[in-house]
């Protein structure tokens, strides 16, 4: 089976990056036929800063890396080093209905928020479209918000398919519905542009202001409290075994157990799971030639991979001639 998703360099990696998309990517190494790749095309809809892409985009390799990516058991690259990808958008773009993208939610939840809209910004799901077909993907590990462009993909799919013979394979979503979406610190879902993240590889000091600021209710500490609708009990459950948080969910309900006590709990939960990936990233870091050679031999096996595909495509709609 063959896995495909990608992760955008845009910013400081968090928990819903880890838990909504990274862990299981990782994971399926051991399962399934990986590929994996930084989304960095993706990330120029919300960064136009040359020097801060760039270094997002080691930073964001290297946080796969140290969390587990291994590249002999996996194909790893980065998005622009294949230029496959945006001739396949192109092409996926003469299939799209307008109305297809209006519909997209992505784009009006961006835009709401104080996005600038731009033809980039609306045409996102042709591009994922195209990462995802380039490379005859079965699976793709998404979060709940990602699913509308996954159906996007397989629309797309399905009409080419119709128009040339069977060319390319329909993309599954897989979503662990446990994880699919982490809540902010606002309890609105994670996200960097919502501002409301608990960040993964920061000092100590930054860590705690994060997880103290996690919005909680006014009720008093000895009072009894709701677990289920509490943020910094629903972040525990990413971290703590089964009897700890059975123990936890009892104290909420007994009451006596102020929320900066789960606070400190769950700060010193997420520091110390993260600890020695942590050290891993900074070494990664430390050596940025080697990451750019384990990358570029990842953007090798990729357009092998690439390249198949996009030849049918090129035979069929006749580009090639």
């Amino acid at each position: 089976m063959r896995v495909l998703s990608g992760i955008q360099p845009s910013g400081s990696l968090h928990l819903g990056n880890y838990f909504g998309m990274m862990k299981k990517m990782i994971e399926f190494q051991e399962s399934s036929e990986l590929f994996c790749f930084i989304a960095n095309y993706h990330a120029m809809t919300s960064v136009t800063d040359g020097k801060k892409l760039a270094r997002g985009t080691l930073e964001a390799a290297a946080n796969f890396l140290a969390l587990g990516m291994d590249p002999e058991k996996s194909v790893f690259w980065v998005q622009s080093d294949l230029p496959e990808v945006q001739e396949l958008a192109w092409i996926l773009s003469n299939f799209t209905p307008m109305g297809l993208l209006e519909r997209c939610h992505s784009y009006k939840d961006k835009t709401a928020q104080g996005i600038k809209p731009n033809h980039g910004l609306f045409a996102y799901p042709v591009l994922m479209t195209a990462d995802i077909l380039l490379f005859q993907s079965e699976r793709v590990p998404v979060g709940q918000d990602q699913k509308q462009h996954l159906e996007v993909a397989r629309d797309l799919a399905v009409k080419f398919n119709n128009e040339y013979g069977e060319v390319f394979t329909l993309p599954e979503p897989v979503i662990d519905e446990d994880v699919a979406v982490v809540p902010g610190t606002d309890g609105r879902k994670m996200s960097k542009s919502y501002g409301n993240t608990v960040d993964l590889f920061q000092d100590e000091k930054s860590l705690r202001k994060q997880i103290m600021g996690i919005v909680t209710d006014s009720t008093p500490v000895e009072a009894p409290k709701d677990p289920e609708g509490c943020n910094v009990f629903k972040l525990c459950r990413l971290f703590l075994a089964p009897e700890a948080l059975a123990s936890l969910k009892a104290r909420y309900v007994e009451g006596g157990m102020g929320y900066g006590e789960a606070k400190q709990l769950l700060f010193e939960a997420v520091r110390d799971h993260f600890a020695p990936y942590r050290q891993m990233r900074e070494a990664l870091l430390c050596d940025t030639d080697a990451l750019r050679a384990t990358l570029a031999k990842g953007a090798e096996k990729a357009r092998w991979a690439a390249r198949k595909t996009l030849g049918k495509v090129r035979k069929k709609t006749g580009i090639a001639y």
